[in-house]
């Protein structure tokens, strides 16, 4: 798999992201064609005291919500990239983080300002509860 590396290096940022508490959320966009699946919202959730991410997947019609871990989340994720999603994008309180596969598709990660101000409420709180134990 040609993009390995820089899908290796984006999830790594993800994990790192959750980590230090500036996550803001996921998002998988810009579908290739008329697809059923639109959207993949990504964001934290605690469940049984375990950091989860919840996965939105936004059809036309519907949506549809699972949790599963973070590993197997980011497992989850990558399957959808190329098929049917051509870009995925990290939100920080730091940074917004894209990686976007071009026409050839090659994968390559961007960098701008960030769009949130404030990390997912989820995750501070799951940090903090962390941190007092």
């Amino acid at each position: 798999m040609p993009n390995s590396q820089t899908y290796t290096t984006f999830f790594e940022r993800v994990k790192t992201s959750i980590s230090d508490g500036t996550f803001a959320k996921l998002t998988l966009a810009k579908t290739i064609g008329n697809t059923q699946l639109m959207n993949i919202y990504i964001r934290t959730i605690v469940e049984d005291g375990k950091l989860l991410l919840n996965l939105k997947y936004k059809f036309q019609q519907e949506e549809v919500i699972e949790n599963h871990s973070i590993d197997m989340a980011f497992s989850i994720a990558a399957t959808y990239i190329n098929n049917p999603f051509l870009s995925i994008l990290l939100f920080t309180t730091e940074a917004d983080v894209t990686m976007k596969l071009n026409k050839k598709r090659v994968a390559t990660i961007t960098e701008q300002a960030p769009t949130f101000k404030n990390a997912d409420p989820v995750l501070l709180e799951y940090l903090e509860q962390k941190s007092i134990t």
